[in-house]
């Protein structure tokens, strides 16, 4: 049928030509085309007798379907023109996706650093931030499902008009936009993995700077405190006023493994009965491992590994007193000194025994469980400055020194600093010179 349309509409435009030509020859005169069958002879005469005729019905039907036809090839033409516009569009749109994920694989394979080219445009300018660019990508992909749905509207319409959408053509929209909605999911999936590796970097980064800054804040405060209250660091002294079994200082510091000691201080007291514990040092599974202590009635003792020796000391008398105690592992030997002299020695006191290490030092108290159960009978009560500690036995010649004021050496394993003391349970730390208060009290 289409092509038996064609070839009336062929011969009418023939017939047409000749018409135009023949006016334009003789003006006034008028042609008649007459329809020839196929086959026939055309020398031989033709009737034409009523072929002058008004067109006939069936003439303007086909007339008519000629130029509809005509006018939907246009359409279709102006259509197919128009979807490989979008089609080019959607592969140029692919490419930058392609190269944008290329990118990404990149910029992960140097280490993860973001990019900072900003005069790149891949997908439309994307922003840099992942949630931006997110966000722009959904509405790049709404945007081409909205032109897909044109295009089939446009399609339904061309089917309702007679016309036939092309198959080929629909499926390879559809493909090519498979393909980048699976371009672009790939895409949020990575920015989703950047942004999460970006945020526990940041995290981390974070909190190393703040642990840091503490650190320093601590020691700046520290060291402002240590040079605000005293000239030295060593010139202070704690003071433990009653007998309670909250008041004590500690050391912040821990000992080492030992097999011999030197432990010295300088005391001051007239509590009666007894001093109480003027420091003690406990490990895990021995509370005493080293204990000075006065309690009641008793002497001074010497505590190693909860095994006694009683000391030829004397101190309660509220002045200041030099004490050091010395000790070994071998044979357990061990001296007592106060103010410079040796008053004792003695032996067999916890005998080839070491010292445990990584225990807690509390200064006026007698610890039942390492670093508490303190009991008030046993507390120290009055003040206490200058406890130094050595892991070796210092020669006398040294504690004479120390204790006359003629020498000054700090403990090799506990010196005795402001940073390294602590106070609790009202126990006060101020400022002191030893000798020339000791001066002023003889």
């Amino acid at each position: 049928m289409f092509t038996f349309a064609v070839g009336l509409l062929y011969v009418y435009a023939l017939g047409s030509g000749r018409v135009a030509r023949a006016n334009a020859q003789a003006k006034g005169s008028r042609f008649v085309c007459t329809p020839v069958p196929a086959g026939a002879d055309l020398s031989c005469p033709v009737e034409t007798t009523n072929r002058v005729q008004s067109a006939s019905p069936q003439e303007d039907e086909f007339r008519s379907t000629i130029i509809q036809l005509r006018e939907t090839v246009l359409q279709q033409k102006e259509t197919i023109v128009s979807q490989q516009g979008t089609i080019k569009e959607l592969n140029a749109k692919l490419s930058r996706c392609e190269a944008a994920a290329q990118d990404a694989r990149d910029s992960k394979v140097r280490g993860g650093a973001r990019r900072k080219d900003y005069g790149k445009n891949t997908m439309g300018d994307l922003p840099r931030d992942p949630t931006e660019t997110i966000e722009q990508l959904g509405k790049t992909m709404q945007s081409l499902k909205d032109r897909l749905e044109n295009l089939e509207q446009q399609q339904l319409r061309a089917n309702m008009s007679g016309a036939a959408f092309p198959n080929e053509l629909r499926d390879l929209l559809k493909r090519r936009l498979g393909d980048l909605e699976s371009q672009l999911l790939r895409r949020v999936t990575e920015l989703e993995e950047e942004k999460t590796q970006l945020y526990n970097e940041t995290a981390a980064h974070r909190q190393r700077t703040e642990n840091t800054l503490n650190s320093l804040l601590e020691r700046i405060t520290e060291l402002e405190r240590s040079n605000s209250a005293f000239k030295s660091p060593e010139d202070f002294k704690i003071s433990l006023p009653l007998r309670t079994n909250y008041l004590y200082g500690r050391i912040k510091k821990s000992l080492p493994e030992m097999y011999a000691f030197t432990v010295c201080m300088w005391l001051k007291s007239s509590a009666s009965p007894g001093i109480g514990t003027p420091f003690s040092y406990g490990v895990p599974g021995q509370a005493n491992e080293i204990v000075l202590i006065e309690w009641g009635n008793n002497p001074i003792e010497l505590l190693v590994n909860d095994k006694v020796a009683q000391l030829p000391l004397s101190v309660s008398d509220g002045r200041w007193h030099h004490i050091c105690i010395t000790w070994t592992t071998r044979d357990g030997f061990w001296e007592a000194y106060q103010d410079g002299e040796r008053l004792g020695t003695g032996e067999n006191l916890a005998p080839w025994h070491p010292i445990k290490p990584g225990g807690v030092i509390i200064l006026g108290q007698e610890q039942d469980i390492v670093g508490g159960r303190f009991d008030a009978t046993q507390a120290f009560v009055g003040e206490m400055s200058h406890f130094n500690m050595w892991d070796r036995v210092l020669r006398p010649i040294d504690i004479s020194g120390m204790a006359n004021c003629s020498a000054y050496m700090p403990g090799n394993v506990v010196p005795w600093i402001d940073g390294n003391v602590e106070v609790f349970g009202g126990a006060t730390k101020a400022a002191l010179e030893i000798c020339e208060d000791r001066l002023f009290d003889s």
